[in-house]
């Protein structure tokens, strides 16, 4: 009951985030009259308020309850989303959109540490990937009703958003304390490369439950880059993150309209086909894919992404096929999404030092944030000087070199299998 309840909260507070995130930019922009400075700004401070979060909120995950931490994290989402509502003014509505933008970050290590803290190892995959699939369906009806609400034409127009997503943050954060009592019990698991975490009850000792009651976060960082293995997650993080989440709100859009020269009913149908294959594919591949290792699926995930942009690659040769193709190309990105949503964060806890897995999280998804928000930096500096060829090319390299890393990942575990087998075996000898 436990992981229902946090799958729920999951999807709930992305509906308020999919209620915004399409709009904010043009109601900034053009509704309030404050320019594309002001809304690219905003935008911006979003994704700096999540890498500033992510980090700091894991830590806290690891020393205090996780409990805490996300619900605390949901209500200062909510706080901004409603903050928004009041902004007569770009710093005010600047400020807002930096604490939304900490608030919901800061929830997602926390709510994975939940996850690996509540569920059996068996299950953690299918968890994972349930919340992945509501926070898709969440966002997605979110977006859709928001279009019946919204009306960019009046200052007040996006307020029904604003509150929605106020409304969801709250509700999340009551759902997440509905699943914190203790009469749901507690259970856990192995994680599976075999690595043990912690998944004690939440409401222990936090000293005696963090492993490393005295390491600073300097200390702590470096505990986590020390680990082979871990560095080459990190660099398979960076390199899926700028391989399509950097590119999926701006930069495909834009070699959509510049490049393909699609209508833009064609990329609303776009991520309409996305969300959908992830929804009717997720829970199946889970199921085909349950045996086998995190780094092989992962390499499976790279290749999946070359493949979407190669085929951007031929819509650019084929103006006739160039919105079928684009459409066509979203669905392949979510065969590689159904994979890499339950992999990469139990994947990575699985690695992380004893008491610090909400710390490694953290520092994950600060990494996976901040390279996501240099896409559409480097997607504009590209498409607008006219490189569409440059873009799909550098991208499909990004996406090999995810391969690379993945692959040099699984050969890191088996070393490091290897090595932990040594002293079994010479123990057992004598």
């Amino acid at each position: 009951m436990r992981a229902r309840l946090l799958i729920l909260a999951s999807a709930v507070a992305m509906l308020g985030w999919g209620a915004v995130l399409p709009y904010q930019y043009a109601y900034a922009a053009t509704t309030r009259g404050w320019g594309s400075l002001v809304a690219a700004g905003a935008a911006s401070l979003f994704s700096v308020g999540a890498l500033v979060a992510a980090p700091v909120a894991g830590r806290l995950a690891d020393r205090l309850s996780p409990v805490v931490v996300a619900v605390a994290a949901k209500v200062l989402a909510a706080a901004g989303a409603a903050s928004l509502i009041w902004a007569g003014s770009p710093a005010a509505f600047l400020a807002g959109m930096f604490v939304f933008g900490v608030g919901i970050t800061a929830a997602a290590p926390a709510q994975s540490v939940l996850v690996l803290r509540w569920v059996g190892g068996t299950d953690r995959r299918r968890v994972f990937a349930w919340q992945f699939t509501g926070q898709a369906i969440g966002m997605a009806l979110g977006a859709f009703a928001a279009g019946y609400v919204v009306d960019l034409a009046r200052p007040t127009g996006m307020w029904p958003a604003f509150t929605a997503a106020a409304a969801g943050f709250v509700l999340s954060a009551l759902l997440l304390v509905a699943a914190g009592l203790r009469r749901w019990g507690v259970s856990g698991g192995s994680l599976e490369s075999g690595a043990s975490t912690d998944v004690r009850d939440p409401s222990e000792d936090a000293r005696a439950r963090s492993g490393l009651p005295e390491a600073t976060p300097r200390e702590a960082i470096r505990a986590i880059w020390a680990i082979p293995a871990l560095r080459w997650t990190a660099l398979i993080t960076v390199t899926l993150a700028l391989g399509f989440y950097a590119q999926f709100e701006s930069g495909l859009p834009a070699y959509a309209l510049e490049v393909l020269k699609v209508k833009e009913t064609t990329i609303g149908l776009a991520a309409a086909v996305n969300c959908a294959v992830i929804i009717v594919l997720q829970m199946l591949v889970v199921r085909l894919t349950a045996r086998r290792g995190g780094p092989a699926l992962l390499m499976v995930v790279g290749a999946v992404w070359t493949v979407a942009w190669l085929v951007l690659a031929v819509a650019s040769f084929q103006p006739g096929l160039a919105s079928v193709l684009f459409v066509s190309s979203f669905g392949v990105f979510a065969v590689g999404e159904t994979m890499y949503a339950p992999i990469l964060n139990p994947l990575t806890a699985s690695l992380a030092p004893s008491g610090l897995v909400g710390t490694t999280l953290g520092l994950f998804t600060a990494l996976q944030t901040g390279f996501s928000a240099v896409g559409p930096l480097v997607a504009g500096v590209i498409l607008g000087a006219g490189f569409g060829s440059v873009f799909v090319a550098l991208h499909v390299a990004i996406s090999l070199v995810a391969v690379l890393g993945a692959w040099r990942l699984r050969a890191a575990i088996r070393a490091a299998r290897r090595s932990a087998a040594r002293p079994v075996e010479a123990a057992l000898a004598a």
